[in-house]
């Protein structure tokens, strides 16, 4: 069966939408202004990965749970690529200089380098290269 190529939505409640995407403008992403407006963001992460920033009371409206406190709580941690370690630092710095907190010190496996950083709502983000040698299939 041959994989059909799928787009993801990552949906993010924040309690400031216009110091969200001032926040992740700084980072280096876009945003599709087409699926933007006052109550929801639509961040472009890659040519089929999307995080929605959703206003708080917004996002309220699709689950009947209650928002995660992210000071106390982790609800995900979320997770991109970068093409080398100096990526991965780069895109941690800058989130630094727009307000991020510190979340996981630089882990350096060889292999792969993975940095993080909690952005302005406390949400946890994970930057990571990984040697593209290690993911080929070995020859049978």
């Amino acid at each position: 069966m041959a994989l059909v190529s799928k787009q993801i939505f990552v949906n993010l409640p924040v309690k400031d939408l216009e110091a969200s995407k001032t926040f992740f403008g700084k980072i280096g992403f876009e945003f599709n202004l087409n699926f933007t407006d006052d109550k929801a963001a639509c961040m472009i992460v890659g040519e089929n990965i999307f995080v929605m920033l959703l206003q708080e009371e917004f996002f309220k409206g699709f689950t009947t749970k209650d928002i995660a406190n992210t000071s106390a709580t982790t609800e995900v941690l979320v997770g991109l690529s970068a093409d080398s370690k100096e990526e991965v630092q780069a895109i941690v710095d800058r989130a630094f200089a727009a307000g991020a907190k510190p979340s996981i010190d630089p882990v350096d496996h060889g292999f792969m380098y993975q940095a993080g950083f909690q952005d302005i709502d406390g949400h946890m983000w994970e930057i990571i290269y990984m040697d593209p040698t290690v993911l080929e299939e070995p020859a049978e």
